[in-house]
This record gives structure tokens, sequence and C-alpha cells, in this order.
């Protein structure tokens, strides 16, 4: 059985796709379970789909780790989202949007420095930075 692949570039999600196909199918008994497609079947696979597979194995074979991240990494980006109010992004593109997450993370670390040290100790520590 012959199978070409090609590469292709989807217009919808701006991703590059392989698309394995062969005119096998044709003549193929099972072929009425397999697709309905009178050119034969085809599959359509992003290329980068390796990598993912890869992390979910290593994720699924160490679930402690994920348990792990939850308790440290999850919390940040909660409270950014809900107790200062910032649910979506407001901009479109990729640096407007590293710049509005940026702000956002900024913004948090101040909060937790403020709850911290206390305003007046963050003031003192900057100083020397200001001047």
């Amino acid at each position: 059985m012959t199978v070409k692949a090609r590469r292709s570039r989807s217009d919808r999600a701006h991703k590059e796709i392989k698309v394995y196909a062969t005119k096998q199918c044709r003549n193929c008994p099972l072929r009425s379970q397999c697709t309905t497609n009178k050119h034969g079947r085809r599959i359509y696979r992003w290329v980068h789909q390796p990598l993912l597979e890869k992390l979910l194995q290593r994720t699924r074979a160490h679930p402690e780790i994920m348990k792990l991240r939850k308790a440290i990494v999850e919390h940040p980006f909660g409270t950014i989202k809900v107790a200062m109010n910032h649910e979506r992004l407001l901009l479109k593109g990729l640096k407007p949007v590293a710049t509005e997450i940026r702000l956002s993370v900024l913004s948090y670390n101040l909060k937790r420095v403020m709850s911290i040290f206390g305003v007046a100790r963050m003031i003192e520590k900057l100083k020397p930075q200001l001047a």
C-alpha cells in the first residue's frame, strides 16, 4: 500500500499540517466503513502533533507533577483572572497580547509584594532603584 504525505497549510487554523492520502482506498472492500470520499481517505495531522502526544504521555506517567503544578502555578493565574478582573485578553496579536500579559503579571507581583511587605516598606526598598 502506498501512502503519499504532502504538506499543506490549513487556512482555518493557520497551522502547518501533513495530509496523508492514498488511492488504494478505491479497491478496498472495507472502504464504506472507513470513508465515503470517492477519492479515498485523507488523514490530516499537525506537524507538531508528536510533541503534544509526548507531553500527554509524560503527564499521564507522572500525575503527581500535575498535582504540584496545580498547587503552585495555577493560583496566580486564578487570582489574575478572577480577583483582578482580567478574565479575557483585550488585545489581538502576539506582541500586544504578550505586553498585556506582562502588565498583568507585573501588577500581580506588585500586589503580592504590597501584601507581604506593606506599601511603606515596598517604597523604602524601591527608593535606591528610583534614584
